[in-house]
């Protein structure tokens, strides 16, 4: 089990985290939060190497990824880095990747009536201006809410309220908050009751899932 409190604050630094072998060969993961070796709920970076694939499963509560480089597949088609996609409970598919990808992989974390299916291509989607950031909707069902936050120039955010809960994954650029200060490739996790206001650095992207975390 690793970080699976989730009344704790949480950071890992994944550049500077090793790879470690999943059971197919080829594919690699740096493990952020998990239930079970290998089942259950988890968060994960994981990397295929050229060539790499998977059988066909499903995922009894769902999968949510987040390409962040090369080219992640199934049988329902190529999704380049920027895609944002959401398989619900019951969907089965055999990934692979023929030229290698990373992904953010989160599994078996949906709501068993969240059933929607969805693929976004972040770079074509339309981007909501948002008080001097652009804001792209990628999820919303019930108190749950995933987005992307870009940034033009240094932002200050006012103080925010993280009532369920807040995970954010640094794409590019940063922030820092009374916590700590954040570079690419850093996952924080903050638990439900929190507060913080982040100071994000000009031309950055950050991954927002929030309102899901239940102590």
């Amino acid at each position: 089990m690793l970080n699976m409190d989730f009344s704790e604050f949480v950071v890992m630094d994944t550049t500077i985290m090793d790879w470690v072998a999943s059971p197919k060969a080829g594919v690699w993961r740096k493990p952020l939060a998990r239930e079970d070796a290998e089942r259950g709920h988890a968060t994960s970076i994981v990397r295929y190497d050229a060539g790499a694939s998977f059988n066909s499963h499903n995922h009894p509560l769902g999968e949510e990824i987040l390409v962040l480089e090369g080219t992640f597949s199934d049988e329902t088609g190529d999704f380049h880095a920027g895609t944002y996609f959401r398989n619900p409970k019951g969907f089965v598919h055999a990934p692979f990747s023929k030229q290698g990808c990373t992904i953010l992989v989160k599994l078996h974390q949906m709501d068993a009536q969240d059933t929607q299916r969805k693929a976004i291509e972040t770079d074509k989607a339309h981007w909501q201006q948002d008080h001097g950031t652009e804001i792209l909707a990628l999820h919303a069902f019930h108190e749950e809410n995933v987005l992307l936050l870009k940034t033009g120039e240094e932002y200050q955010s006012p103080l925010l309220k993280n009532k369920n809960g807040k995970e954010i994954y640094v794409i590019k650029g940063g922030y820092s908050d009374a916590f700590g200060s954040y570079k690419p490739g850093t996952w924080v996790r903050l638990p439900p009751g929190s507060e913080h206001a982040p100071l994000i650095k000009a031309h950055s992207l950050l991954w927002i899932k929030q309102g899901h975390l239940v102590v």
